[in-house]
Parts: C-alpha cells; sequence; structure tokens
C-alpha cells in the first residue's frame, strides 16, 4: 500500500505561481514512479507530467510545456510540481499518483492521493 497526499494547491491570479507537493508514504520502494493528472469540472482526468525515481526521465504535457516543473526529492519521498505562468484553463483539482513504471496513462497508476484544488482568477 501506498498513501499520498498533495498539498499545496490555492487560488492564484493569472500569471502566478504555485508550487504542489505530493509525500509517500508505505511500500515506495516498489511504487516509485510518480505522475500528477488534473480533473477540471465536467472533465475527464487529463495527464500533466510524470517522473521516473532516479528523476533522468520526464514527461510532459504539451500544454504545461515550459511552464511546470516536476521535481522529487527521494530522500524525503516527496515529489513537487512548481506551476509557473499559471492561467485560468490550470484550474482543476490536481491529483498525484504513483506506480511501478512511470508513464502517461493513468491506468498505469496504482495509487492516487485525494487531490488537491487549485484555481487561476483570471
Amino acid at each position: 500500500q501506498v498513501q499520498l497526499v498533495e498539498s499545496g494547491g490555492g487560488l492564484v491570479q493569472a500569471g502566478g505561481s504555485l508550487r504542489l507537493s505530493c509525500a509517500a508514504y508505505g511500500r515506495t520502494n516498489t511504487y516509485r514512479a510518480r505522475g500528477w493528472f488534473r480533473q477540471a469540472p465536467g472533465k475527464g482526468r487529463e495527464f500533466v507530467v510524470a517522473i521516473s525515481w532516479s528523476g533522468d526521465s520526464t514527461y510532459y504535457a504539451e500544454s504545461v510545456k515550459g511552464r511546470f516543473t516536476i521535481s522529487r526529492d527521494n530522500a524525503k519521498n516527496t515529489v513537487y510540481l512548481q506551476m509557473n505562468s499559471l492561467k485560468p484553463e490550470d484550474t482543476a483539482v490536481y491529483y498525484c499518483a504513483a506506480g511501478i513504471m512511470v508513464a502517461r496513462a493513468a491506468s498505469a497508476y496504482d495509487y492516487w492521493g485525494q487531490g488537491t484544488q487549485v484555481t487561476v482568477s483570471s
């Protein structure tokens, strides 16, 4: 079992920044890959970014490239999502996910956090 706890969401104006954190507990040595997904009201869950255990492999959605940066501190079992130049269309609940292999597909992840709300006002 892996428990994921997200934090750092909130309300920000367009052009602003937020930093999300995802702390993991439990069998983190098995489920090492991390992904961030988001879900806006009335829409399906959307891939945002993913990172491998070593951090050597990262994948970004085209919509966030150049604005969002994922990183991780394995000593703290924590993954971070730095979000800059935020846009109103980034408004969503952001979910952290853990899986064995890094991937873009939500189906590749076995554990999910409860989500944290990000709201970007225009």
